[in-house]
């Protein structure tokens, strides 16, 4: 029987790299180089290139768009082990994700768990197909980390919710088709208690989108404005007043993407990038002190990656605490800040720039601005600390 699963486990891993190797165009085997070189998908869906829409195309006819869902609802039905090869093999090529999406990120494991059957055939293999661009409303002017807080307020109107407040930094916000938010629908009770979770379409009338400019010039972010916003019941998610319940298992998958870009899609090592730019003696940097520093970051890096395929491991036996997506949270986010900036100190001079020239793409600043935002969204820092020590270190109060 052992032997069997290995066979097959083997005969997978060279069927799939056989098929990557046909069907991924080599520009979508490239770092991709900014949000607009994704495909979101949506309703006004916009290819970059004749290559992206081929790579999607194929995938989503593969049904490996998002491979380890069930394949009622548009996945590819693979099991743990065969998705993580599956993973292995299109980073050893270094493909692209075929779609990104917060549908398939957060809202997708949050409707497998809380949501209807009706419900998750509904919206599960619409989020796959790429047909809508999903945002998350969380944050509210008062209420960033102390979420629960959240004062926008949805009242039961019969046969309807009627929506007032606003949220923001809501990313995408001005792109997106859906919105998944937690409103307030019982202000009586202790303020955990009387949360719900709702899907709301974005353009529904009474729904308005303002951006944010941030720091490094560019503007994910947006504040949004509900109001008397009708929502229909059935748009509801899981128990009335019971949403932080979803809210809570949400933020562990949200965590998890955002301490992703602790795994750059960089696919040069930083010392390959430093060899390239900066100038050598014996083979070795000249700057002996930076050669120490990158050498450091690259040994973090290594063992980040190490700790995840342990939680992974341990979450496929059911030993792995919801608490442990704070760790790749916080050393996630903190690993990317220690990434740019030492593609800053590599850059010298031109890693300053702002505005792009013929040498220069003026990226290496924005993104460094772009990384300590990192540190906030889905948690502060301070916030994922507090958590680590407490619920898995068990350090008393």
């Amino acid at each position: 029987m052992e032997t069997t699963t290995k066979v097959d486990l083997g005969d997978f891993r060279l069927e799939t790299r056989a098929w990557l190797e046909e069907n991924c165009p080599e520009s979508m085997r490239q770092p991709v180089k900014s949000t607009s070189d994704m495909y979101w998908g949506g309703r006004n869906a916009k290819f970059s290139s004749k290559d992206q829409r081929t790579w999607f195309e194929k995938m989503l006819k593969k049904k490996w768009i998002v491979p380890y869902w069930e394949k009622k609802y548009g996945g590819g039905g693979l099991t743990a082990e065969e998705n993580n090869i599956l993973i292995q093999e299109m980073s050893r090529l270094g493909c692209r994700k075929p779609l990104f999406s917060f549908g398939i990120a957060m809202l997708g494991p949050a409707l497998l768990k809380f949501a209807t059957e009706e419900q998750k055939l509904r919206y599960l293999p619409e989020i796959v197909e790429g047909k809508i661009w999903w945002c998350q409303g969380y944050s509210e002017p008062n209420a960033g980390s102390d979420l629960a807080g959240l004062q926008m307020k949805a009242k039961d109107k019969g046969d309807h919710y009627l929506i007032n407040g606003s949220k923001v930094w809501t990313t995408y916000a001005d792109n997106a088709d859906w919105i998944f938010c937690l409103v307030r629908t019982n202000p009586d009770v202790a303020k955990h208690y009387g949360i719900s979770f709702m899907l709301v379409d974005m353009s529904t009338i009474g729904v308005s989108v303002r951006p944010i400019k941030l720091i490094s010039g560019k503007s994910p972010f947006c504040e949004t404005f509900f109001d008397n916003v009708e929502v229909p019941k059935s748009n509801l998610i899981g128990t009335l007043n019971d949403g932080w319940t979803i809210a809570k298992y949400l933020l562990t998958h949200e965590r998890q993407m955002i301490g992703g870009v602790g795994e750059t899609d960089i696919k040069k090592e930083i010392s390959e990038i430093a060899k390239d730019k900066l100038s050598m003696f014996s083979g070795q940097l000249d700057d002996s002190l930076l050669r120490a520093q990158i050498a450091k970051f690259e040994m973090d890096e290594k063992i980040f990656e190490l700790t995840i395929q342990r939680i992974v491991d341990e979450d496929k036996s059911g030993k792995q605490s919801a608490a442990l997506s704070s760790f790749f949270k916080y050393y996630g986010t903190e690993l990317n800040i220690k990434r740019e900036e030492l593609l800053m100190q590599i850059g010298g001079n031109d890693a300053l720039l702002w505005v792009a020239n013929d040498h220069n793409d003026a990226d290496a600043a924005r993104r460094f601005c772009r990384s300590k935002g990192n540190t906030i969204e889905g948690g502060t820092s301070e916030i994922q600390l507090n958590i680590i020590a407490k619920r898995v270190l068990n350090l008393p109060s």
